[in-house]
């Protein structure tokens, strides 16, 4: 049975859209903002998270932004795998001038959490990337639902169902294989969102 080229178009439009706004910066982004949930004081500390999101998402996005308009990185999702690793070890710098900043204003240890926890998921892909391109986007958003059903309650479970329409898109639009999304999925879900329940439990208590 031959597939439409309405229905090819309605399928990619979609996957586009899921790629776009699902990408990593906004979901870490969010991911970020309720980082101080765990700790008294919640929604009046949501400002660190913002902070947290300053240095982690927004600066290296614009930094990526300005590269790609230079011609130096293809494109804001980097999809050229051998651009990854240095673009990823930029956010890496940005994400300790942070952490530095979150410290001097002794932001709740719960944000700094989370931003290690983010920390160690970008190392990985930055050591992995030269090798194989592992699937960025499926790593945010599995990190995400994971850590927010773990923080909101069951009730938050129907989040996980993103993490497959997420990695549905990125197969979709050709950007990665599907091994390459499950290995995102299956680190961000359980490495990522590990770090950040122990450190958790570790920090905050």
């Amino acid at each position: 049975m031959t597939v439409s080229s309405g229905s090819i178009r309605v399928r990619n439009h979609t996957a586009k859209w899921l790629t776009e706004v699902f990408q990593p910066p906004v979901v870490v982004s969010i991911q970020l903002l309720v980082s101080p949930l765990p700790e008294a004081g919640f929604p009046g500390t949501i400002g660190y998270g913002a902070l947290a999101a300053l240095f982690v998402c927004v600066v290296p996005l614009l930094v990526l932004l300005v590269l790609v308009r230079m011609g130096k990185v293809t494109d804001h999702h980097v999809s050229d795998r051998k651009q990854r690793a240095p673009v990823l070890l930029m956010a890496l710098g940005c994400i300790a001038a942070g952490l530095l900043v979150l410290n001097a204003v002794d932001a709740p240890r719960s944000v700094t959490a989370m931003v290690l926890a983010v920390v160690g998921g970008v190392a990985v892909l930055a050591a992995v990337s030269p090798f194989w391109k592992m699937s960025g986007h499926a790593a945010a958003m599995s990190c995400a639902a994971v850590v927010l059903v773990l923080m909101l309650g069951p009730a938050w479970t129907p989040l996980l169902l993103l993490v497959p329409a997420v990695s549905w898109s990125r197969v979709v639009l050709r950007a990665h294989t599907p091994a390459q999304v499950v290995a995102g999925s299956l680190f961000g879900g359980m490495v990522m969102a590990g770090i950040w329940w122990l450190l958790q439990g570790l920090l905050v208590a």
